[in-house]
């Protein structure tokens, strides 16, 4: 078996093979499973050239030969950091949910790792069909774990409205890909090679945005998300906050497989990018729930890098790849301690805070580390990203650059009070005053997460190099 298709597949062995195992041993198990997918995610990374081929690492067999449809797997720069960022993420998400599992441990880890097979099948599929049936696939594990591991009562109402949307948003990608692969066949590749016409390709791209832009999400297909960040589990809010596949759609399929229609509508991504960022930024203002507020955070980045992508330009997508990676520390690191903190406070909105940095000064300095990186401060990882899509936008769109700069600043300013809100002042509830600080395993997380987050901030230039080439050969394949 090759690399990608043992690391796409180890996840679903290790869920199936909870099932042989006793209750008590699932956590082990799914630890040991998401090591192990760690360190082939970080070989996969070690044998990527960036200065080799496009494509690395490529394995193809037949799948379903009758239809052209082949089990197609490969990584290029846009893909291949998103493979040990995932790993370390469920990772993640599985520290935090460490107690989740109650009378039914199997089960909640065999969904966790269901789903990570399925969110790295996303990542390495250069297969139309493939990819949606890993896309579509990555539903199951999510309406179960939203369902019946939620936070609220009314959780199973907010998981079948969150996979009805994304069936809907499913439907016309499929469409999208079989109008581009009924005469060329679906490998990504080939069709790169072989644009469709240009009336074909307007239907491509608006199919493509309508489908992908409900899960990254763009204003007005964003309702989802606020009650999603509410309702579910920590863990799997992390994971779905943290890896935004929508936008990677955009970057992987969209743009490239419908180049003249993008090229001739790019006013239109640019608006949408725009309007998400601004509208996510003011939403910040407008909630208490930290979780809420940190969704509303991240719908308005989630913009900036939309925004960048239209400029159709190398610096912009190598910016909006930049900054999706940088979303797996921050926002998803944000939502990991948050998940710490509802688990000893029994809830994260600010009115019943108040003073937690008192009892939990670990957990409050890492909220804020992430905060800051997940606004853009100097030193973080995401400064380097929003540095080049702010340049990349105002090269291209002056008045959306200067709308960007002040949304940005807008949501800086609101996340700020909301955690001086939540973790300043005197603790009036004994639930925050008498609050346990991180443990052992939580401080694993932390460490990590300042690691990267510093780490990448001050010398961002092996990540950026590693995106740089696969982006310059992205922007040079769109018609000027």
């Amino acid at each position: 078996m090759n690399l990608l298709s043992a690391l796409v597949l180890l996840p679903l062995a290790g869920a199936l093979t909870l099932r042989l195992v006793p209750a008590a041993a699932a956590r082990r198990v799914s630890a040991a499973t998401m090591l192990a997918v760690l360190l082939l995610a970080t070989l996969a990374l070690l044998l990527y050239d960036p200065a080799g081929p496009r494509f690395q690492l490529a394995e193809r067999q037949p799948w379903l030969p009758g239809l052209g449809v082949h089990w197609s797997l490969a990584v290029d720069g846009l893909s291949v950091l998103f493979l040990p960022a995932s790993a370390l993420l469920f990772l993640g998400a599985l520290v935090a949910g460490w107690q989740q599992g109650g009378d039914a441990p199997r089960l909640y880890h065999g969904l966790l790792l269901a789903l990570q097979s399925a969110t790295l099948g996303i990542f390495c599929a250069v297969d139309l069909i493939v990819f949606f049936v890993f896309w579509e696939a990555s539903l199951i594990p999510v309406y179960f774990l939203l369902a019946r591991w939620g936070v609220v009562a009314d959780a199973g109402r907010a998981a079948a409205r969150y996979v009805l949307i994304m069936l809907a948003g499913g439907l016309p990608l499929l469409l999208a890909f079989v109008v581009l692969g009924v005469d060329a066949g679906f490998e990504l590749t080939t069709l790169l090679a072989q644009p469709a016409a240009r009336e074909t390709q307007r239907l491509v791209w608006l199919l493509m945005l309508l489908g992908f832009g409900l899960k990254v999400p763009l204003v007005p297909l964003h309702t989802w998300l606020p009650q999603f960040a509410l309702a579910a589990p920590g863990a799997l809010t992390a994971v779905l906050l943290g890896l935004k596949v929508g936008v990677y759609g955009l970057v992987r399929f969209a743009v490239p497989l419908a180049p003249a229609a993008a090229q001739e509508w790019h006013w239109l991504l640019a608006g949408l990018g725009t309007l998400t960022l601004v509208y996510g930024a003011v939403g910040v203002l407008a909630h208490s729930n930290l979780r809420v507020g940190l969704a509303y955070a991240s719908i308005c980045h989630v913009g900036l890098a939309v925004l960048g992508l239209a400029t159709l330009s190398a610096q912009g997508v190598q910016g909006s790849v930049s900054l999706l990676l940088s979303f797996t520390v921050a926002s998803g690191g944000a939502m990991l301690l948050l998940e710490f903190l509802r688990q000893r406070t029994g809830s994260t909105d600010i009115h019943a805070l108040g003073g937690a940095a008192g009892s939990m000064p670990l957990l409050a300095t890492g909220v804020l580390v992430c905060g800051l990186a997940g606004v853009g401060m100097p030193g973080t990882s995401s400064f380097p990203a929003e540095f080049l899509l702010i340049l990349a936008i105002l090269d291209r769109y002056t008045g959306a650059g200067m709308a960007a700069l002040f949304g940005l600043a807008i949501a800086a300013g609101a996340f700020l009070a909301l955690y001086r809100r939540a973790f300043f002042g005197p603790a009036t509830r004994s639930t925050v005053s008498d609050a346990e600080d991180l443990r052992p395993r939580e401080w694993a997380v932390l460490v990590v997460l300042i690691a990267l987050i510093v780490g990448i901030g001050v010398y961002p230039a092996p990540w950026l190099e590693i995106v740089r080439p696969a982006a310059e050969a992205w922007a040079a394949a769109l018609p000027r």
